[in-house]
């Protein structure tokens, strides 16, 4: 069956079957890799996309729900060849190690920051609690997330 959504921004159409996730829509119909899946029973956040603006485990989402719907992925948030805050602040923290676990948490904390631009250390953890990480202690990444909120803020 053909489902029709918006993208990163852009209309787009993607041929799925009626059990198809969203996370394997992504990354084998329209080539966005940038989507991990692991656990694929939405545990560890690896998969976090924002659908409509709110993260969700996108490998639980049944593609076929998505038509006419908008998802963004860690590739659309790049813009005019510039990384995103959030991208820029965990390269210049050293807040990746392997990487799997980013593209999630760069999504679910650039949704939390656009409803909270002045999060605590706390409330950044808690935002990726959702969000599991098997190589680092996590203090790198809620700095990043910290500088990325500061940055935003600054440079609004």
């Amino acid at each position: 069956m053909l489902v029709q959504l918006k993208v990163n921004g852009r209309d787009v159409a993607a041929e799925i079957t009626p059990a198809m996730s969203l996370a394997s829509c992504l990354r084998t119909e329209l080539g966005l890799t940038g989507t991990k899946l692991s656990c694929e029973v939405g545990e560890c956040g690896s998969c976090t996309v924002l659908l409509d603006g709110k993260p969700v485990t996108s490998c639980l989402v049944p593609a076929a729900q998505t038509a006419g719907r908008s998802v963004e992925t860690v590739e659309g948030l790049a813009s005019d060849g510039s990384l995103h805050p959030l991208q820029e602040a965990f390269i210049k923290l050293n807040a990746v190690q392997c990487g799997f676990c980013i593209p999630g948490m760069i999504m679910a904390a650039k949704a939390a920051l656009e409803k909270n631009a002045n999060p605590t250390p706390e409330e950044v953890r808690f935002i990726l609690s959702g969000n599991l990480c098997r190589c680092t202690g996590y203090q790198k990444i809620v700095e990043a997330v910290l500088l990325a909120a500061q940055e935003m803020r600054d440079h609004g």
